[in-house]
């Protein structure tokens, strides 16, 4: 993968994830204190780092919180902070980076040492308003270690996904969750719960009284999106048969999704599995797209124009997934 291709993906996940803890205080204007969350957050070394250092998300949104207020009453300002509600950044409203946090990540995209997370998270401890460093110093963390530990973790921890195969339509990532692995596990192992985790499921149907490998039941899209706006799925792919084909408590579990309706359409497989982390859990997400042998329509575009479009649509499922599930516990 390019270095540009790493870069966005890096600038993706942070700012879905400042988004979110933004659309907690109604706030639009995404500020270091975001991104500060959004590392926290972040599955690569950088967020490992700070977790090891017992900076969790509770622990750093109230961090923030403190920090804000005691800002404003050294300006003699006496306000109540906006309360904090649940994640509403997927209704539609538009948001922006503030100039602080904008400049933090032109600064780390133009260090040359790396285009992971970590240089992100350099850049902001060393942000001029020294915000980053108060917050940590409030929950007692020395700046200077965590600069160390990043150096020394440089190189030394490699991603666990699946290798991507260029030849199949797969992917595969890492998501950390601010939760237990018996808690990731509670949510993903009951079907009545899918619509708390995955995305384009409203309602879930009858389901098996003994849940095991081999267990059917089926799914229905929504008909709206969050924002209200219409749901404009093709009436054959609102209803969706799930089977559960792994099943390896608390580790792993997965799921091949097929539509009844439209037998030519493209089946697909879900897999995650889950491992104790610092903070909470981490997931190795894969997804496939099982192509139908009866359907023709994959033909009507040469195989070097399908396939990247194929894989950056997977690369967008994946990103919602692992979203999705983290959202759940936040």
């Amino acid at each position: 993968m390019s270095r540009f291709t790493d870069a966005a993906k890096v600038f993706h996940s942070l700012t879905i994830s400042a988004m979110e803890e933004a659309s907690r205080t109604g706030e639009r204007t995404l500020g270091v204190d975001h991104l500060f969350l959004a590392l926290v957050l972040n599955e690569q070394v950088a967020g490992q780092v700070l977790r090891s250092f017992g900076v969790t998300l509770e622990a750093a949104r109230n961090a923030i919180s403190e920090q804000h207020a005691e800002q404003l009453a050294s300006l003699g300002v006496h306000v109540d902070m906006p309360a904090s509600d649940h994640i509403t950044f997927h209704n539609g409203a538009a948001y922006t980076w503030g100039h602080a946090a904008l400049e933090v990540l032109e600064r780390a995209s133009k260090s040359g040492n790396t285009d992971d997370a970590s240089a992100v998270l350099r850049e902001l401890i060393q942000e001029p308003s020294g915000m980053s460093e108060a917050l940590l110093l409030r929950l007692n963390v020395n700046p200077t270690l965590v600069m160390e530990r990043l150096d020394q973790h440089d190189n030394c921890i490699a991603s666990q996904c699946l290798p991507q195969d260029k030849d199949k339509l797969s992917r595969s990532a890492e998501f950390f969750v601010p939760a237990s692995p018996q808690e990731v596990w509670d949510l993903l192992s009951k079907p009545a719960k899918m619509p708390q985790w995955l995305p384009g499921v409203e309602r879930v149907g009858e389901v098996p009284n003994k849940v095991s490998i081999g267990a059917q039941w089926e799914t229905t899209a929504p008909s709206k999106h969050p924002d209200g706006s219409l749901n404009k799925v093709r009436p054959e792919l609102r209803i969706t048969r799930v089977t559960l084909t792994e099943f390896e408590e608390p580790s792993c579990i997965a799921w091949y999704f097929t539509w009844p309706q439209a037998p030519k359409t493209n089946d697909r497989h879900i897999r995650i599995r889950i491992e104790p982390a610092a903070g909470g859990a981490q997931l190795f997400l894969s997804t496939a797209w099982v192509r139908n042998t009866t359907s023709s329509k994959h033909l009507l575009l040469p195989r070097w124009v399908r396939y990247p479009i194929y894989r950056f649509a997977l690369w967008v499922q994946i990103q919602q997934l692992g979203s999705s599930i983290s959202r759940a516990f936040r």
